[in-house]
């Protein structure tokens, strides 16, 4: 049940939901869609990844690392120089 309060105080799926992140407004500017990540990816991974990750559903430390790995493929094809390392596509530790 959506907003059921359990033992340590939190709503439940509240701690999981951690609002847009910054690979959102990242992606956005350099003008990658959800389906450039997931082909750039060597790994598996899905749109549905994608989308978690651009609005703060909380992910796995290596799933961000796949995130970050392929986002920066991305860009590389691009032909652009910036890369960016996980604290700046995520604004929270998994």
């Amino acid at each position: 049940m959506s907003g059921e309060i359990i033992e340590d105080g939190k709503e439940n799926g509240s701690e999981r939901n951690l609002g847009v992140q910054p690979m959102d407004a990242l992606m956005i500017v350099h003008e990658v869609d959800n389906h450039a990540i997931v082909a750039a990816s060597k790994e598996p991974m899905t749109h549905k990844a994608v989308q978690r990750a651009r609005k703060g559903r909380k992910l796995t430390k290596h799933m961000q690392r796949r995130m970050v790995t392929a986002f920066n493929q991305v860009l590389k094809q691009k032909g652009l120089e910036e890369s960016y390392s996980l604290h700046r596509l995520f604004n929270y530790e998994a």
